[in-house]
């Protein structure tokens, strides 16, 4: 009886386990010597397509690693990839051998670790792919360089290329993000275009990539391959019905001749394109001497701008806009100056578009802001309290609604924000809608004024001056120059007067020098106000003060002063009337 029990004990048992064996969440298979399987349980009969529910994978790689621990007599662990079409799932099995009542088997049991790899494979290509344009990163062509350079097989030399799309910030700003994702997606498959195994092309940042020519012959050879590269993305894209024009600049260095480090061999590109960047864009120039010394002039100037930020050692000088009939002072602009280390003053042209391209151009926007509160009561008492104080606003800041809301505010807290107007480019306008949309309501609601700087210049369209609601046109003075003499620049002027008339708008002639212009401007169009040399140059606030409260009138001559000459001349104006 108790042998009985122990019998029917052990067949339960033996059930059980089977059972166990069968809804193990791992995959569990057991096979003699000859490949032939003796146990499969459920897991593994879906994983190896065993039961029906999936086709069979191809399982040649399975069936080596089970010959390899057979022989080897040890275990072997691997991974396993079962492809069934699209899908992919990995296992990681370990294969071992044993003896059991003299019978050499082998048994396999798998994990499904599809999810884990899945999860490893995106974080590899996070790290060393472009997610968007799926590009390599900049480590791996950084590792791929430096895998030539540690190779150095005497006389292989190689090329890097840094190349930078024109302009592709106002792409973004005028048809959105999505159009520039599609536009850099498509550029960077034509750049891609004819390169050779051996070649890699990266994007490194969001409008800029890297292209490594390996190896090259000379450096005609790779001019040419760059040049047909620039000549292919000249014709349109076509990305969400719109038609897009894109140009590239190209900074190009060559291993040995520029560099024997991968860092070197990028900074010289890169300083190579940013001379085509300020020779007008749009092509490609190899590194030279000439333009390291041209950084590191820039660097110093870059030191001394920052260092001058921090030290306030910035200034502004204002110029009057005066009324070309009675000379009366309608406004000022401010005009901001940087004071040298050696004290000498430097006019805008040395600094602005670096302080603009370092990110530095918000606070010092608000420097000059600081400085017209400081001394606003010198202002009034030179210029008149009623003068319009102009503040120039870089595109770069009009493209950002953050620095503008709080510059917006910054105007709002000096207590009389009506004072002021913001001077803005054209473009302004035509290429940020939400500067239209989002950005004038709030300046007008505090009645801060809009002036269009050097009209004329920019992407003016008729489509798009219809929309503009701005106080004031300033003409730019290439327009203005020599006016008298030239009957073309004549009929665009009375062109934009009588369109600025019907907008509204009062007119400003920019850059008036000489008294032949004035008298053409008074006798021969309608335009009220002038601003330039003639009447005055930028004056200074030290300049100001130097003056004695006693001497008021002193004060208003600097603000407008014709020589006596001038004066004479105005009644000749005649000899220009229509």
């Amino acid at each position: 009886m108790n042998d009985n029990n122990h019998s029917g004990a052990s067949e339960g048992e033996l059930g059980f386990l089977k059972e166990i064996v069968r809804m193990l969440p791992a995959g569990l298979t057991v096979q003699d010597a000859h490949g032939e399987l003796l146990l499969v349980n459920d897991a593994a009969a879906a994983q190896l397509g065993i039961d029906g529910s999936r086709p069979s994978p191809d399982l040649a790689p399975r069936r080596e690693a089970c010959r390899r621990a057979l022989s080897a007599g040890q275990a072997v662990v691997i991974e396993e990839a079962l492809h069934d079409g699209a899908s992919r799932q990995v296992l990681l099995t370990t294969h071992r051998p044993i003896r059991l009542a003299g019978r050499e088997l082998l048994i396999s049991a798998s994990s499904d670790i599809t999810e884990q790899k899945n999860f490893e494979d995106q974080l590899f290509r996070s790290a060393y792919f472009d997610e968007l344009t799926g590009l390599p990163s900049r480590r791996v062509i950084e590792h791929r360089a430096n895998g030539l350079l540690a190779r150095d097989r005497g006389g292989e030399r190689f090329a890097l290329a840094f190349l930078d799309i024109d302009n592709f910030k106002h792409i973004n700003d005028y048809y959105g993000h999505a159009v520039g994702d599609a536009l850099l997606v498509e550029l960077s498959k034509r750049l891609g275009r004819d390169l050779r195994d051996s070649d890699m092309l990266s994007r490194i940042s969001g409008d800029e990539f890297l292209l490594l020519l390996a190896p090259i012959q000379s450096q005609e050879e790779v001019a040419e391959f760059m040049q047909s590269t620039l000549e292919r993305l000249t014709a349109p894209f076509f990305i969400d019905h719109s038609e897009l024009f894109v140009s590239t600049s190209v900074g190009i260095s060559l291993y040995p001749d520029h560099g024997r480090s991968f860092e070197t061999l990028r900074q010289n590109a890169d300083i190579a394109m940013y001379r085509i960047k300020n020779d007008g864009k749009g092509s490609a120039a190899f590194f030279d001497a000439s333009m390291e010394r041209e950084a590191l002039a820039r660097m110093k100037v870059e030191q001394s701008l920052r260092l001058a930020i921090l030290e306030k050692r910035f200034c502004c000088a204002f110029q009057s806009k005066v009324d070309i009939r009675t000379q009366a002072v309608k406004g000022i602009e401010a005009l901001v100056r940087l004071r040298d280390d050696e004290g000498v003053i430097q006019a805008p042209g040395s600094f602005i578009n670096l302080a603009s391209e370092l990110g530095l151009i918000d606070e010092l926007t608000h420097l000059v802001l600081a400085e017209i509160v400081k001394s606003i009561d010198l202002i009034n008492e030179t210029f008149g309290a009623e003068a319009t104080i102009s503040i120039n606003v870089a595109a770069k800041q009009v493209g950002n609604p953050e620095f503008m809301r709080s510059f917006a505010q910054a105007l709002n807290a000096t207590g009389f924000p009506k004072r002021f107007m913001i001077e803005v480019t054209e473009d302004a306008f035509v290429a940020k809608n939400h500067f239209r949309d989002e950005i004038l309501p709030l300046f007008r609601k505090l009645g801060v004024g809009i002036s269009i700087d050097d009209f004329g210049t920019g992407y003016s369209s008729l489509s798009a001056l219809a929309d503009i609601t701005a106080d004031e046109i300033k003409i730019d003075r290439s327009f203005i120059t020599d006016i008298h003499k030239r009957p073309r620049s004549q009929g665009i002027l009375r062109a934009i007067e009588s369109l600025s008339e019907a907008l509204g708008m009062t007119v400003i002639a920019e850059g008036l020098e000489s008294y032949e212009e004035l008298a053409y401007l008074q006798a021969a169009t309608k335009i009220r106000y002038a601003q330039g040399y003639y009447f005055s140059r930028p004056v200074f606030l030290e300049e100001l003060k130097l003056a004695t409260p006693a001497s008021s009138e002193a004060r208003s001559s600097i603000a407008s002063r014709p020589t006596q000459q001038n004066r004479q001349g105005y009644s000749r104006a005649s000899a220009y009337r229509r």
